[in-house]
């Protein structure tokens, strides 16, 4: 009783506006960001290295090469935060978790597309 009355609840609100893809993704996230009370939207592109979690408490990690720097943010894909999410490229890759790619740089770091 109380699962079925969960699923309910997971799917009423669960964002269906939001396109599929994988991980080894390269998409843009575009995020909005407060700045005293205006709104504005950012983007933050970089390769899904990980997604976490299932129903509402779903989230992605997306890492980017900032000024030579890799830079990882964690989006819960469910929140307010993200207004929308564009594909930029889509990767092939055989595993669910790219936490091998952190200790990669350059050309040793792509990944290769999936056709």
């Amino acid at each position: 009783m109380q699962n079925l009355l969960l699923n309910k609840f997971v799917e009423k609100n669960r964002r269906t506006d939001l396109k599929e893809f994988r991980n080894g993704d390269t998409i843009k996230v575009h995020v909005k960001i407060k700045e005293g009370d205006k709104e504005r939207l950012q983007a933050y592109e970089g390769v899904v290295i990980a997604r976490n979690n299932s129903g509402l408490g779903e989230t992605i990690t997306v890492r980017k090469i900032s000024f030579g720097q890799g830079v990882e943010r964690i989006f819960p894909l469910n929140g307010k935060l993200i207004d929308h999410i564009d594909i930029v490229r889509t990767g092939r890759v055989r595993r669910s978790k790219l936490y091998y790619l952190r200790g990669l740089k350059g050309k040793a770091a792509r990944l290769r597309e999936r056709s």
